[in-house]
Formats: structure tokens, sequence, C-alpha cells
């Protein structure tokens, strides 16, 4: 075999265990292991919480979040509900102040704009609970997710429990809901084998003890599960403890939340601690190479096994069917707009094309110019 077929076999196969070989084994793994990692029952301690909630430019949704958040089924003594206005600039923190003399579990800092993991870092500072739950502000818990993730605590081992986070359907072509699903599904199998390996900035909670200050140019989602795993806690997943938020309208919107993500992504991936194996254990370290390192890398892959394909072709027709292969996917892709995103097809041809572009972008973004602390609001999101 030649050093082309070599790299295009290579790359094909990393693509294909990322997205499907590995979900695969992850549920080879979870059969032949049983249920013994299955959900805990709820229990009847309640943990004081602290709900963190941060903020930058929320007028439109922030009541709405506040009354969502007194509205849980938990306790009223147990729970404190922390507003971090990251630098607001518009009627959010009024809004909230209004809010918290009306309910005197809530609280509101007025901060500085510093960033979204630094407006995290100085509400946990001034918060008194056992737990710290934190949310966005437009994302909206069910009554009882705080109970079910709560529950979750009851295992000494668990330092870091996510919930699921459900995209409400609307208009437009966006097609993060069916992806969210898939991923959601992977996530629920690697807490039944030990630990995930990224959370959810929607819905989640660290016990304080566990609490890590980190680089405030990323995000708690996916640094704290696999720092909190290397010291020796669980990251687990409650599917049970939902949220809904609205996607973006359009899969062109994603990509610019993605971007933005990404970028913010990198650091922690390249130069953060997260493709250094120390800690981690041989099972979680393939989780962390074939659902992390390896999804990060799919961009140069798919360049290479595109790249070697063609440079293949002539060579049996096995190349010729897995370059119309590809073809035909950045063709599904570049006809989706076309179509208006109503053929499926197509619509998830063009989400996949564009989110694994995300990827290359954001890197080159983070290259380019670095990646500040703060973050910017997603437009067309409430």
């Amino acid at each position: 075999m030649t050093a082309l077929a070599v790299a295009f076999w290579l790359s094909l196969g990393l693509i294909v265990h990322t997205h499907l070989g590995y979900p695969l084994v992850l549920r080879l793994l979870v059969s032949a292991r049983g249920e013994r990692r299955g959900r805990l029952p709820v229990s009847s301690h309640h943990p004081t919480v602290s709900l963190i909630v941060a903020a930058h430019d929320e007028e439109e949704v922030i009541e709405r979040k506040l009354e969502n958040a007194v509205a849980l089924d938990y306790p009223r003594e147990r729970l404190e509900i922390i507003v971090a206005s990251d630098g607001c600039q518009d009627a959010t923190v009024a809004i909230a102040e209004r809010f918290a003399r009306r309910d005197e579990r809530v609280r509101v800092l007025d901060l500085p704009r510093r960033g979204k993991v630094l407006a995290q870092d100085a509400a946990v500072a001034q918060a008194s609970g056992e737990l710290l739950a934190f949310s966005d502000a437009n994302a909206f818990w069910e009554p009882g997710a705080l109970e079910l993730i709560s529950a979750r605590f009851a295992d000494p081992e668990v330092g870091y429990a996510c919930g699921r986070l459900r995209y409400l359907s609307g208009d437009g072509d966006n097609q993060e809901g069916t992806y969210w699903r898939f991923e959601t599904a992977v996530r629920a199998l690697e807490s039944r084998l030990g630990s995930i390996t990224a959370g959810n900035g929607a819905i989640y909670a660290v016990r304080r003890e566990a609490y890590l200050c980190l680089d405030p140019r990323t995000s708690h989602d996916l640094s704290l599960p696999f720092n909190l795993v290397k010291k020796g806690w669980r990251a687990v997943y409650e599917p049970l403890a939902r949220a809904a938020e609205r996607p973006l309208p359009s899969v062109e919107g994603e990509f610019k939340r993605k971007r933005r993500m990404m970028s913010h992504a990198w650091p922690t991936v390249l130069a953060g601690g997260m493709l250094d194996p120390r800690g981690y254990g041989f099972l979680y370290g393939f989780e962390m190479l074939s659902h992390r390192a390896l999804r990060y890398a799919t961009p140069l892959l798919h360049v290479v096994a595109l790249v070697t394909n063609v440079a293949l072709v002539g060579s049996g027709w096995i190349y010729a069917v897995t370059l119309a292969s590809q073809l035909g996917v950045l063709a599904g892709a570049a006809l989706s707009p076309l179509t208006g995103g109503r053929v499926r097809l197509f619509a998830l041809c063009h989400y996949y094309v564009l989110v694994t572009a995300s990827l290359a972008a954001g890197l080159w973004d983070w290259l380019r110019k670095g990646t500040p602390t703060t973050w910017e609001r997603a437009e067309g999101r409430s």
C-alpha cells in the first residue's frame, strides 16, 4: 500500500471512528458493563444550592429567567439565586434588582465587563451554597431539574453534573437540534461508563470543594469536566434534568456562534491540558481522544481525505466511490440554501460542512488575533 493510500484510509477511518465508530464502541462497553453506573434515585437530602446566572445585556429574557428560577421545585430556604452582570449596558441589572426586591433569594452583582468565566468566579466567591449551579439567561429549566441534578451529588465521587439541553423547534434551517440529540446520546453513554468529556453551559452544577478557577478565555462546559477527572472526581450527565432554549434560526448564524465558541475552545485544546493524558486513566483517555481530539481534528482529516482521494481515484473503483461520496456531501451542502433547507439530507450536509468549517475558522481566529475573555451574546436567541 502506498503512502497516499495509507494517509487516505487513516484519515477516513479516524473521521468515521469519531462520528460513528466511537458511539458504537461506547454502546458495546455499556452493554458489557451493565447498569452499574445508572441514574441515582432522587435523594431526600437537599444540599444548599447557589444558582448563578452570568448575564451580558440580557434585558429581553432576564425577568423570565428569574421567574423560572424561583419556580424550581426545590426547598425555598435551600436555594439562592445570583445574577452576575458582566458589564451590562442595557436594563438587565435594573430588571434583576427590581425582581430581587420581590424575592429575597435573588442577589445581583453589577460587575465590570471582564468575561463570563470571571463573572462566574466572582459570583462563586460570594455564594453560600454547598452546590454551585450555573445556567445561561436564555435557558429555562423544567421544575424538577435542580432536584435531579442535586441528587447526583449523593455519590461522593461526583464533582460535576450537567443536565440535558432541549432545543425548541422553530422556523429556519438550523439542524442544531438533530446534532444535539446525537451528542447527548453519546454523553449519556460516557456518563454510564464513568465520566463525560464535556458538559453543557445551560444547566450544570459543581460541588463547591471541586470548583476550579480556570482560564477565563474558555468555558466551564469544556474545561471543568476533564480537569475535575484529573483531580479524581467524576463528571456525569443527568438526562432527566432538562432545560430548553431556542436555536439560532439559520445554520449560518450557528456557524458564527460555533466559530466564536471554538476560538475560546482552542486555547484549552492545545495549551490548556486537554491533550495531556496524565490523570485520565485508559478508558477516559480513549473517550477524550475519540470524542474531543479527533472531533477537533476533523477539518484537517477531511482535507487529507479529499486530497489523497483525488490523487488515488485512478487506482481502483473503491476510490471512485469514496470520492463521489465526499463530493456528494459537498454538493448537498451547496444545494441546501437553494432549496431553502427543505430537503433534510441536504440540510444535514450543509450543517455538517459549516460546523466542521467553524472548527478551522475558530482556530484561525485564535492564531491570528488571540482570544479575549469576553463573550458576545448570540443574536437571534431569546
